[in-house]
């Protein structure tokens, strides 16, 4: 973790970036990481065409993701049995303890940003990989 700047003001530029537990590469924001941040997080998320997060959940911490631009499909619930197509400025909620996986299947890349009730994204991530199998074995009987 970072110390906070001294004056409680931090810039983040561009350009750094960090592989999350759930598979994906961000585009690292401000956090527990960057500038020390306690409470709350924001990152970038950029996703190619094709892109898949690992099934997980964040233990006792929420969610906001705005789709920036693009669109992705977000697979949820205790067996990602629910599905939401998540399009260019709409936001989705995912509240703690809730497995998601996002799943690019657009057919081009797209870019959230997301913000979590904690100081880093990677804080209480529990990866499921149980519910990548049945999720992959349901996809793959529909094909």
């Amino acid at each position: 973790m970072t110390t906070p700047p001294p004056d409680g003001f931090a810039l983040i530029k561009p350009g750094q970036t960090y592989f999350g537990k759930q598979g994906i590469t961000y585009s690292a924001g401000a956090s527990a990481e960057t500038v020390g941040a306690e409470k709350i997080c924001m990152n970038v998320m950029p996703m190619p065409a094709g892109a898949v997060a690992k099934a997980h959940y964040h233990k006792d911490i929420e969610t906001i993701a705005y789709m920036l631009e693009g669109e992705c499909a977000v697979y949820y619930g205790d067996h990602l049995e629910k599905r939401v197509d998540v399009r260019q400025g709409e936001q989705c909620f995912c509240a703690a303890n809730i497995p998601h996986a996002p799943r690019n299947e657009s057919g081009k890349p797209c870019t959230w940003i997301v913000v979590h009730s904690s100081g880093s994204d990677q804080d209480g991530i529990v990866l499921l990989p149980e519910l990548d199998k049945e999720l992959a074995e349901r996809l793959a009987e529909k094909t």
